[in-house]
């Protein structure tokens, strides 16, 4: 299949990669780590803490963003500098917030094309939906579980660069106004950057909700964590 792909597409696939191969094997641990250190809270209450984490570190580094462009001598090069590396941030922080609830759902990505299908649908929220069942011909009842476990290699393919060019689409268009806002002086930039992130973030949360579903009433038996001695 030819790769339709710009370049702007594929730096977006390096970092969903990168950040992912990462995040993949220490997802589990993370969500144990949690369970342990909270064994009386159920898959729900976990859930919050997860979401609650991620929305905390995303406003944090929106406002540290904004807050760069208002300090004496830094330019507007060096604010640019911050809003590249926010960016890859909010992206990494995005793929563990979705891959850390599929670990409370008992759904784990078997690979990277599974890994970067299952973030992307769910940044994209409806969009992600309606491009799977495009690309697949289908309707997705369960789209996480679907990504990961009804779809052959080939049609993740297809999924996952309509899904990386809607995202680009979608995402950045939103990030571009940000970066606008961030960079403006005395102050106003933090405060900007800070409710900007913090409003994509509660919308990546809903379409975490959204796609996941209701979490488990219990912990299955094969997820058993022992609390913390």
């Amino acid at each position: 299949m030819k790769d339709t792909t710009g370049p702007v597409e594929k730096m977006l696939v390096r970092l969903l990669d990168n950040g992912s191969k990462l995040q993949g094997p220490a997802v589990a641990k993370y969500v144990d780590l949690l369970r342990r250190a909270h064994p009386d809270e159920s898959p729900a209450q976990i859930i919050t803490r997860l979401e609650k984490q991620f929305l905390l570190g995303v406003t944090g580094s929106g406002s540290a963003v904004g807050a760069t462009a208002a300090f004496p001598g830094v330019g507007t090069v060096a604010a640019l500098g911050a809003v590249g590396a926010e960016t890859i941030f909010f992206l990494e922080a995005s793929a563990l917030l979705t891959l850390a609830i599929a670990a409370v759902h008992g759904i784990e990505p078997h690979d990277h094309e599974q890994r970067r299908a299952l973030v992307l649908a769910v940044a994209l929220g409806d969009t992600g939906k309606e491009i799977v069942a495009a690309a697949t011909g289908t309707s997705m009842k369960n789209l996480p579980k679907a990504l990961t476990g009804q779809l052959d290699n080939k049609q993740l393919k297809v999924v996952n660069n309509s899904l990386v060019k809607g995202f680009v689409r979608k995402y950045l268009a939103k990030r571009s106004a940000l970066v606008l806002g961030k960079l403006v002086p005395a102050g106003i930039g933090a405060a900007i950057g800070g409710a900007g992130n913090r409003a994509i973030g509660k919308r990546t949360i809903t379409n975490a909700r959204d796609a996941f579903g209701p979490p488990p009433a219990t912990w299955s038996e094969l997820r058993t964590v022992p609390p913390v001695a």
